[in-house]
């Protein structure tokens, strides 16, 4: 993250990585490449790719989303401005393209660019679908597809492509990551009603008051008689909404079990990712990646 001429990089790099985070994707990368018997040394290099596009799509996000706190801190762009956040996001990208070059394989550098590709993709989809009601659990799937499990499925992948793995084993990582990210987001998006501001780093109902359309609001429009889609109609489409509404849409929720609903499908999906891992040999790291599946709904609880 050094930078010799424009030092701002350094400062807004040092202030996101020490927030913390739950360093989940490029902790898959060096487990897949373990997991699959590579004794290199670019798993590494790889693994700070997959983690530097994420924390630029971070900085990108917060600037779009207009955020002022991140893991329970100030944004950058809230403590810089918007053109240094958009501006870092930007270097830690053609960072990631450096360091996916290091291993020199030309199959590595096609999966992690496609990914990057298809992060933005969702991204813009997600921007298209939001305040749409007619935004349905297909368009929400493809949306988490793009912006989420993609990286997540690449991060596994690469680790298995990286250490020479047979393709079934390789495949098996792509669907275990795959299913994992989609898993993530899904929890993600449910504790944004059901979590706790301390431990998330974020005030519960953000997504509501940006008129986002996850799942548990997805889940209930599709259930909603005419008044609730009426509130739906008020609250997420045209973006009019009063102290009162997120209770309002939590009791609304609550009637049709799209809470209870959302949680089921995060877990049906976290079950998807350890299926996944049934071609894999038998060994400790494919225990702990199973854990990691456990751990990303074991927030629910």
């Amino acid at each position: 993250m050094a930078s010799e001429h424009a030092p701002r990089i350094p400062e807004v790099t040092a202030h996101l990585v020490g927030a913390g985070g739950k360093r989940l994707r490029p902790m898959l990368t060096l487990a897949a490449a373990r997991l699959c018997g590579y004794n290199g040394p670019y798993h590494v290099h790889l693994a700070a790719t997959v983690e530097f596009i994420h924390t630029a799509t971070l900085l990108h996000d917060d600037v779009v989303d207009e955020s002022r706190q991140r893991r329970g801190r100030p944004t950058a762009n809230l403590l810089w401005d918007n053109q240094s956040s958009v501006l870092v996001g930007d270097y830690l990208f053609a960072r990631s393209f450096q360091l996916m070059t290091e291993p020199g394989s030309m199959r590595v550098m096609k999966i992690l660019s496609n990914a990057a590709a298809t992060i933005a993709e969702g991204e813009v989809l997600q921007l298209t679908a939001a305040n749409n009601l007619a935004t349905d659990e297909s368009i929400y799937l493809q949306v988490v597809r793009g912006k989420t499990a993609a990286l997540f499925s690449a991060a596994t992948e690469v680790g298995g492509v990286i250490a020479d793995a047979p393709e079934d084993r390789v495949k098996a990582l792509f669907a275990y990551g795959d299913a994992l990210g989609i898993a993530f987001q899904i929890a993600d998006d449910l504790l944004d009603y059901r979590g706790d501001a301390g431990s998330t780093g974020k005030n519960i109902g953000d997504d509501f008051r940006e008129g986002k359309l996850t799942l548990p609001v997805i889940k209930a429009v599709a259930q909603a008689n005419a008044q609730e889609r009426a509130f739906w109609a008020r609250t997420i489409e045209k973006g009019q909404q009063d102290e009162a509404d997120l209770d309002q849409a939590l009791t609304l929720m609550d009637k049709h079990g799209t809470l209870d609903a959302t949680e089921s499908d995060a877990r049906a999906w976290a079950d998807k990712a350890k299926s996944a891992l049934s071609p894999l040999p038998e060994h400790e790291l494919k225990e702990t990646l199973a854990d990691l599946a456990d751990y990303v709904v074991s927030r629910l609880s």
